[in-house]
């Protein structure tokens, strides 16, 4: 694991706003501190120079995956297509959720339900200031044990166990540059905060901590599945999940090239009912405090490529299912 531990905030969790910052072209500038107490700046990448060598290695990532090449991937950027549907259909606009159609689905070998196909690739979005990646603070991408479907514990030292409703994902990640095939033998690596809003590795209560996060590779309909627990909702943020896209396990596993970093977005039906239960209390008040139009990640289009169709309740827990194009 990577030593460069950030040094931990010092304003208490209460006293701040949003995690994540939404553009990632932002000029520099102070944009105060997220609700961990880190300086508000959503440029926590791998500099300049990496985004470069990401743009011009576009191409070549695609061409691998056997794709039409940059210039197409990007303009299919601006297609309108269908939007991801939601607990309960078509949400209100209130909530900036788009109504959806309804979609052909078919089962990967995973047994996720694969949605339409997506009329454009995912937006990139922002890994925020938690990623895990290495390259802001802790890397747990080269430690054994990353490698997992079940991310609800902490692996290695600890086996502390999130909290909360269980929650599967299952994320169908298909090639935009190629008619949106399934890209099987790719990698995505997942992580989101716990019930509480904390972040493992950066939150100052579960810093020796590496529960949910993990990498998982595609399957042959191009699906990687998570086992894992409802996220919170915390102040200034919608309920989401982040991920990167990698061309293969030993990419994701060797900080290799990210062919996609963005989120997932949770429909407010199933995120109400979440919050609804024991555990979730301080979500309620921050859900009704954003709404998806008015969020600084999924605001530009309500998430529309982003929003995660969710079934189940309670009880029985819910499962997260999405396709993406990337």
């Amino acid at each position: 694991m990577t030593t460069n531990q950030p040094t931990p905030p010092t304003a208490p969790l209460a006293e701040e706003h949003a995690a994540d910052h939404a553009a990632a072209d932002h000029a520099a500038e102070d944009h105060g501190t997220d609700h961990l107490g880190w300086p508000h700046d959503d440029r926590h990448d791998r500099g300049l120079e990496f985004d470069i060598a990401t743009l011009l290695d576009r191409r070549r990532v695609l061409g691998l995956f056997g794709g039409l090449g940059a210039t197409a991937a990007l303009a299919a950027c601006g297609a309108a297509g269908d939007s991801a549907g939601s607990t309960g259909g078509s949400s209100s606009s209130a909530s900036g959720t788009s109504s959806a159609t309804s979609p052909t689905s078919s089962t990967s070998s995973s047994g996720a339900v694969t949605g339409s196909t997506p009329q454009a690739e995912v937006p990139a979005e922002t890994g925020g200031p938690y990623p895990g990646d290495g390259s802001n603070g802790p890397n747990v991408l080269d430690d054994s044990g990353i490698v997992r479907s079940d991310i609800t514990s902490s692996f290695g030292s600890s086996t502390t166990r999130a909290q909360g409703i269980p929650l599967t994902i299952n994320l169908t990640v298909t090639d935009a540059g190629n008619g949106y095939a399934a890209l099987p033998g790719a990698a995505v690596y997942l992580w989101h905060c716990d019930r509480d809003g904390q972040y493992s590795h950066y939150s100052q209560a579960v810093t020796a901590e590496n529960y949910l996060r993990g990498v998982q590779a595609t399957d042959a309909a191009g699906t990687a599945t998570f086992t894992s627990i409802f996220p919170a909702a915390y102040s200034g943020r919608w309920p989401h999940i982040h991920f990167e896209v990698y061309q293969s396990l030993s990419q994701a596993t060797s900080s290799g090239q990210i062919v996609k970093t963005s989120q997932i977005a949770l429909p407010e039906a199933a995120c109400a009912e979440v919050y609804a239960t024991s555990g979730y209390e301080a979500s309620v008040g921050n859900l009704a405090q954003t709404s998806l139009t008015s969020d600084n990640v999924f605001g530009n289009d309500g998430g529309i490529y982003q929003l995660a169709t969710v079934t189940g309740n309670v009880t029985d827990g819910y499962v997260a299912n999405l396709t993406i194009g990337v």
